[in-house]
């Protein structure tokens, strides 16, 4: 981390002014929180709420594939709506949105109770007492499936906002040439997020119960409102920052202004129909749908693969989840490559984005040695799954940035969201491929390239998550194979 304030140093040294920064870590522990909350249930299903409601891994992989699929739908709409209540008003309904339906989740052991007994007034422990006692298992399993698919598409709609608001906020506050680095720096709140759930979470849920997990991490969410309430506005408008700051975070408008046959940009709305006209929109889409299953994958699933393949708890995996996790923060170097190529190498800010992604795509591949290393030590497919991790969020961090690249600021959120629509669907399907595989797999003692059993069913989706960033890469190539920002919409 001391290299990442040197080169923000470094930065703000030529210009006058650092607010930006502030809101950049505003937008960081956004982040942290909006993963904080959908860790929870994936380190506290194996072992505290699958036993009390009898579910299997097609139980949870249905669970997870339908926040997916809710989670892309109001991907869509969220970007909409960010970009029609604009920033500061889209992100605080977003954030209040998703922490209700965080802590939310902590009471569908009271409600599953309540609906199958008729008594709903109870507490936590009483709740347990009475599903151990209710002999029809099926009901228990159907119920609680339920109640938590709509807390989970609670908190989808409300985390949701999150991406496309912060994408905007981005744009708002930092020139082109620095949306990559600024868009890794809050992204890594997902890796921090991902990172302090193993040794937090769990422990939380031991000491307290899987329900408190839920509450607190929850309520982190109202808190951070309080912050962005004060310290947020639009940059020509905050007291915060100086006419130099603002004049660096413009310069991009200012260059334009001064090119023949400029013509500024304009409030109207942007239709849907009129974003799916254009290449670009194509090649984001598919550059989120073919990568974010795999960023999905293994948040999902990692805690459930060392329980399934290494017999370890939530707790004995918390420090190869923690050491997994802080891997993944290697992915502030994203940000910086692009930067790198735009200022050293000369090329414009999607030609440096673009030779990035396309190194990040191969570090990936990997995975495919997973499974078999995992024979020597269980450590081995942790750090590969890091390197993995990262580099995804090396991709995704410059991915969306490609957006601010192509298109007017009053499309960002809606062009995000729709990206995160097919990044979402994409994730539906290996998350709901995972569960059905590894069921099948153990159940039939499935045999394929020298695994045997679920083993075999966790060396198939690693081979697939292997390549998907080339795939990604080369059709979003073919698809805008220079530099075309939008400049009709």
């Amino acid at each position: 981390m001391s290299q990442l304030h040197a080169v923000i140093m470094s930065e703000t040294k030529k210009t006058t002014g650092k607010y930006r920064w502030s809101i950049c870590a505003l937008l960081f522990f956004a982040t942290t929180i909006n993963y904080l909350d959908r860790q929870v249930l994936s380190l506290t299903w194996s072992d505290f709420i699958a036993p009390e409601f009898h579910w299997t891994n097609n139980d949870y992989g249905n669970i997870t594939a339908l926040f997916s699929i809710f989670y892309a739908v109001s991907l869509l709409f969220a970007g909409r709506f960010v970009d029609w209540l604009d920033t500061k008003k889209g992100f605080l309904w977003a954030i209040g949105i998703w922490s209700f339906g965080a802590c939310l989740h902590a009471f569908c052991g009271i409600a599953t109770a309540g609906y199958i007994t008729g008594n709903w007034f109870i507490g936590f422990e009483v709740a347990k007492d009475a599903i151990h006692l209710i002999k029809d298992t099926g009901l228990v399993i159907n119920v609680s499936v339920t109640l938590f698919i709509f807390a989970r598409f609670v908190l989808a709609i409300g985390e949701a906002g999150n991406f496309p608001a912060a994408i905007k906020t981005t744009a708002e506050y930092f020139p082109k040439k620095d949306r990559a680095f600024s868009t890794s720096i809050f992204n890594a709140g997902a890796t921090v997020g991902a990172l302090a759930a193993p040794i937090s979470i769990p422990f939380i849920a031991k000491s307290f119960g899987w329900e408190m997990s839920f509450i607190i991490i929850g309520a982190l969410g109202f808190i951070w409102m309080g912050f962005w309430v004060f310290m947020y506005d639009k940059p020509e408008k905050h007291s915060k920052v100086s006419a130099a700051e603002l004049e660096y975070i413009q310069q991009d408008v200012i260059a334009d202004s001064k090119l023949v046959g400029y013509v500024p940009e304009t409030d109207a709305k942007v239709s849907f129909a009129d974003c799916f006209k254009y290449k670009q929109t194509w090649a984001f889409a598919f550059g989120k749908f073919m990568t974010d299953g795999v960023w999905w994958f293994f948040l999902f699933w990692t805690p459930a693969y060392l329980s399934s393949v290494y017999g370890m708890d939530s707790t004995q995996s918390a420090l190869p989840l923690f050491v997994l996790y802080l891997i993944t923060l290697l992915s502030i170097i994203g940000g910086w490559l692009p930067t790198y190529f735009v200022e050293k190498k000369g090329m414009n800010p999607y030609e440096g984005r673009m030779r990035a992604m396309l190194i990040f795509a191969f570090f990936p591949i990997l995975a495919l040695f997973a499974q078999p290393l995992g024979y020597i030590s269980y450590w081995l497919p942790v750090i590969i799954i890091g390197i993995s991790l990262a580099a995804h969020q090396s991709w995704s961090a410059n991915i969306f940035t490609t957006v601010g690249d192509m298109f007017p600021k009053k499309a960002i959120a809606t062009i995000t969201g729709i990206g995160g629509l097919a990044g979402g669907v994409g994730s539906t399907i290996i998350n709901k491929g995972s569960g059905l595989l590894f069921d099948y797999s153990k159940e039939t003692n499935m045999s394929f390239m020298g695994f045997k059993g679920i083993e075999a069913g966790y060396f198939i989706i690693f081979s697939i998550c292997a390549v998907c960033y080339l795939t990604g890469w080369c059709v979003m190539k073919a698809l805008v194979p220079k530099y075309r920002p939008i400049t009709d919409l």
